[in-house]
C-alpha cells in the first residue's frame, strides 16, 4: 500500500494508525500546491480529489478521507484494539468522535489557514474552536484516552488537529485533561516514529 500525505496535515492521522497497526505499506509525500508527488506524479492522477490522505493499493485503486482510510486499517488489525468490532457500542461511540473531529474540528480550521480570510471572521473561528476544545476537556475527565482504557483511531485524529490548535496558538490554558492526554498520546512510539518519518521532530 502507499500512503499520500503532506508533513503534519491531516493525513498524519492515518500515518499514526497504520504504524500503530504494524502495515506495511510507503509514505509518499504530495506538494498540495503543485499537485504532485514527490516522484514527480501528478497527483491529480492519483487521487481526482487533490487532497490527502489517499491510500493506494496494489491494483492502483484508492480509498480517500481520512475517517474511511483509519477505520480500513484498524480493521484490518483487529487485535490492535484500535476500534471496537462491529455490534460493539464502542464501536459507534469511536466514530461519533471520528466524526466530530472531522466535521466540528478539523473543517473549523480551515478558514483560518486561508489567507484571504477576513481578520474578523479569523477571531470568530478561534473563538469556536476553543469553545469546543472545552468540550473535549470536560470529556477527556479521568480518563486516559477519549474512549477510555484504549487508544483508539479517534485519539490519532484528534491528536493531529490538536497539533494545529497549539501551532497557532489558540488559547487552551487551563484545559488539563486535554493537555495531559495531548502529551500521552506524543509519547506513543508509533506518533514518534511518524512525527521523524514526515521531518516534524
Amino acid at each position: 500500500m502507499k500512503l499520500y500525505c503532506k508533513p503534519g496535515a491531516c493525513s498524519l492521522s492515518p500515518h499514526i494508525v497504520a504504524l500503530e497497526c504494524g502495515l506495511d505499506f510507503t509514505q509518499v509525500i504530495v506538494d498540495l500546491q503543485k499537485k504532485v508527488t514527490e516522484q514527480g506524479e501528478d497527483y491529480w492522477q492519483i487521487n481526482p480529489k487533490g487532497q490527502v490522505p489517499a491510500l493506494q493499493f496494489d491494483d492502483g485503486s484508492i480509498l480517500t478521507e481520512g475517517v474511511a482510510i483509519v477505520q480500513y486499517l484498524a480493521d484490518l488489525k483487529p487485535d490492535r484494539n484500535l476500534l471496537a468490532p462491529t455490534g460493539s457500542l464502542t464501536r459507534y461511540h469511536t466514530l461519533e468522535w471520528l466524526s466530530f473531529v472531522s466535521s466540528e474540528l478539523h473543517k473549523s480550521f480551515s478558514p483560518l489557514f486561508r489567507p484571504d480570510t477576513p481578520e474578523e471572521y479569523k477571531s470568530i473561528a478561534r473563538a469556536q474552536l476553543e469553545k469546543k476544545y472545552h468540550q473535549v476537556n470536560e470529556a477527556l475527565q479521568d480518563k486516559q484516552w477519549l474512549l477510555g482504557l484504549r487508544f483508539t483511531v479517534a485519539d490519532a485524529y484528534l491528536y493531529v488537529v490538536t497539533r494545529w490548535a497549539k501551532a497557532i496558538k489558540l488559547d487552551l490554558a487551563g484545559l488539563d485533561a486535554l493537555d495531559a492526554w495531548f502529551n500521552r498520546v506524543a509519547e506513543r512510539p508509533a506518533v514518534q516514529a511518524a512525527l521523524k518519518a514526515e521531518g516534524l521532530v
